[in-house]
């Protein structure tokens, strides 16, 4: 079977299988909350759609049969896992001065993880999509998703986000459509318990975004005062009751006065550093590079910046240097 194979032929080429891998990704991210995890479920749906193309038959399309694979691939990585979350979903808020030692943190596995948009958004003529695709991979949203069963988060996945019809759904998940019905429900319910605007910003459509030249006027100054590391001009970037988080640390901070007393006390090494923009989750982020001590800067955090209102709202910061090279981030500055 020739790997070069192409549309029309009677078989399935790989080149036809990348064209949906991006698509593929960000629906494995939404259901595994990782983007290592969620590229290891897009190489096994490669594999088995691939085996099993003989079983594509053409009553759908190949983008829903190859979803109803990574579905599939997803289900059974998920089973019997944990959930994973975010620092707010797993403690309490904490203050500075109740802070002690951080200890070693939690595995990789506790957390969702951040994504680069490049990864996971498929290109889009349609602005309206481009924006709805970025809200689906926000990361609230996606640790919002994380509560709810997987077949749930399958049913709702497929339903809101890539927008299958409740008997394709069923066709899909074995299922019936009153099941999916139901299902969604239930996982809406969930949902807006746990997350109050993902309804609006994650699934249901888009929620308005921040002007993009009043974001990058924002941007521009949140750098500076980062790397100038003048916190007080920094904090009047932050809404007053802004939440940072830590991971893999399982703590985390809320109010702007707070993250200032954190920044001056044990986050004072961050003095010195650098950042450089990417895109993640549908929103801005920033490598974060600490001086290395020899006059050059080496990876420390992955930095996610939510921006409502005109000022930041929250600011998660990954302590992963692995996550670099995925965001296209060098080893050193």
């Amino acid at each position: 079977m020739a790997p070069d194979t192409l549309e029309g032929t009677g078989e399935l080429g790989l080149d036809q299988l990348e064209r949906h891998r991006r698509d593929l990704t960000g629906h494995c991210y939404r259901m595994l909350g990782s983007l290592f995890e969620a590229e290891d479920a897009v190489q096994e749906t490669m594999i088995r759609a691939w085996r099993a193309q003989d079983g594509f038959e053409g009553r759908s399309s190949m983008r829903t049969w190859l979803h109803r694979v990574a579905t599939n691939v997803c289900l059974d990585m998920l089973r019997g896992r944990k959930r994973r979350a975010l620092p707010m979903g797993l403690v309490p808020c904490s203050t500075v001065a109740g802070v002690g030692d951080l200890g070693p943190g939690l595995p990789e596995g506790a957390w969702v993880m951040p994504i680069p948009d490049d990864r996971a958004l498929a290109d889009h003529a349609d602005p309206a999509q481009v924006a709805a695709q970025r809200e689906s991979i926000r990361l609230a949203f996606v640790a919002a998703l994380q509560y709810l069963p997987a077949r749930q988060r399958a049913v709702l996945l497929l339903r809101e986000v890539l927008g299958l019809s409740a008997a394709e759904v069923a066709d899909l998940l074995d299922s019936s459509s009153a099941s999916v019905n139901s299902a969604l429900q239930r996982a809406r319910a969930t949902l807006a318990a746990r997350d109050a605007s993902a309804l609006s910003s994650g699934a249901a459509g888009a929620a308005p975004r921040p002007d993009d030249e009043a974001e990058r006027d924002l941007l521009a100054e949140f750098v500076s005062a980062f790397e100038s590391y003048d916190v007080q001009r920094l904090t009047t970037l932050l809404h007053d009751d802004a939440v940072q988080s830590m991971p893999p640390f399982p703590l985390w901070i809320r109010g702007a006065d707070e993250i200032g007393r954190w920044m001056l006390g044990p986050g004072i090494e961050c003095r010195g550093s650098r950042l450089v923009p990417v895109r993640a989750n549908g929103g801005p982020a920033f490598g974060h590079y600490r001086s290395d001590g020899q006059g050059g800067h080496k990876p420390f955090s992955l930095q996610l910046l939510t921006v409502e209102r005109g000022k930041v709202a929250q600011l998660h910061s990954f302590l992963y240097p692995e996550l670099f090279p995925a965001f296209g981030l060098p080893e050193k500055l």
